[in-house]
């Protein structure tokens, strides 16, 4: 998927009018291409990119909930010959091009985009989990509570210590809230094995806990950190990306971890929760559910008023995600609590996902091919 990502990455380039070109002077700016390097390199690749495998795996979710199996068998296999290709192409990156890795994680603009490689293989897991693939989605699940962890104490270390400029917020951003996205994966991985690893499931109570609470508290932490960044410095119409969807899509991802957990079997940390977990399920949906207007709204701000140029570039699948997610989070959310208007509105919204899905990849693919035909 870095692969593709670093094709769009090109492409946009190719693409995109001068005026898009232009980065606010806070934008890290994008060195230029060499010539000599190959037009599929991945040097230039940003850590967003497992965005991608996070909107076709919880989108295939979406459509297996609702028994569209041939829909949710494609995107099954999408994300996850997506999530391959990304994970190959990244330890390339890491190999042959370490110095643009590391200036990525040290920008604290980029660095959290790297939450988007544990949220994948959450959503991802997750997906295999309900077609039985237990032993791939327990691998999974270790991997991305490892990876979460590590990065979960590095990442903001590295954002507080490792620059000297100030202040920190302004650099916060809409992708700040996949670390929260990343936590409420493990949660609800977490959560899909418990009924079928017996020997496991205390365990796997208390990380799915334990990943959810988290979740829930770095939440308020990250959103006042962006609302600091949005009251207190100047907001380019450029600069409010798609990323900053993500803020909804953290919100839906933690009512489906929640309803996960209200529904597991008893367990000491579940017990002591789960009337707690499964209010607080509710209440996050109905924010989830008020900040959708706010988010197309700043879109006809940006695109519509500010004239800036609606072009196919990789974070847009950050607005597919939350889409997907807030149409699972309804869907699970209303059957485990008995609440058809919440299930039938988490359906009905699946067709706003998958429109916006197909929408991108066609995208995303014509212009993979622009750039093949245009390539030196």
């Amino acid at each position: 998927m870095l692969g593709l990502g670093c094709w769009y990455r090109y492409i946009a380039a190719f693409e995109s009018s001068p005026m898009h070109e232009t980065q606010d002077h806070q934008q890290p700016q994008t060195p230029e291409r060499n010539p000599s390097v190959p037009w599929w390199s991945p040097r230039d690749l940003t850590p967003g990119y497992f965005a991608l495998v996070m909107a076709s795996g919880i989108i295939s979710v979406a459509c297996y909930l609702l028994d569209f199996m041939v829909a949710s068998t494609v995107l099954l296999v999408i994300a996850a010959v997506a999530h391959l290709l990304l994970v190959a192409l990244n330890i390339w990156r890491l190999l042959v091009h370490r110095s643009a890795l590391a200036a990525d994680f040290t920008d604290v603009r980029q660095s959290f985009g790297f939450f988007t490689f544990v949220a994948g293989t959450g959503v991802l897991g997750a997906r295999l989990a309900m077609s039985g693939w237990w032993t791939v989605a327990s691998i999974l699940l270790i991997i991305a509570a490892g990876t979460w962890l590590i990065l979960g104490y590095v990442i903001p270390v590295v954002a507080v210590l490792g620059k000297t400029e100030r202040p920190i917020t302004q650099g916060a951003n809409g992708l700040w809230f996949v670390l929260i996205v990343g936590a409420q994966s493990v949660a609800v991985l977490a959560a899909a094995l418990e009924p079928v690893l017996d020997n496991a499931r205390n365990l796997l109570a208390i990380t799915a806990v334990f990943a959810w609470s988290l979740g829930l508290v770095l939440y308020v932490a990250v959103a006042v950190f962006v609302a600091l960044r949005l009251m207190t410095f100047r907001l380019d119409p450029r600069e409010f990306n798609p990323p900053y969807w993500v803020s909804m899509g953290a919100v839906a991802i933690t009512v489906l971890a929640a309803a996960r957990i209200a529904e597991m079997s008893s367990a000491p940390m579940v017990d002591a929760t789960r009337g707690l977990v499964a209010g607080i399920a509710v209440l996050m949906w109905c924010f989830a559910t008020w900040l959708i207007p706010p988010l197309f709204g700043v879109g006809i701000w940006r695109h519509g008023i500010h004239r800036v140029p609606l072009i196919y570039e990789p974070s847009l699948w950050s607005i597919v995600f939350p889409l997907g997610m807030y149409s699972v989070a309804g869907i699970y959310l209303g059957r485990v609590n008995e609440l058809p208007i919440v299930e039938t509105v988490g359906s009905w919204w699946l067709v706003v996902a998958i429109a916006a899905w197909a929408l991108t990849f066609i995208a995303m693919v014509r212009a993979i091919i622009r750039r093949i035909l245009h390539r030196p």
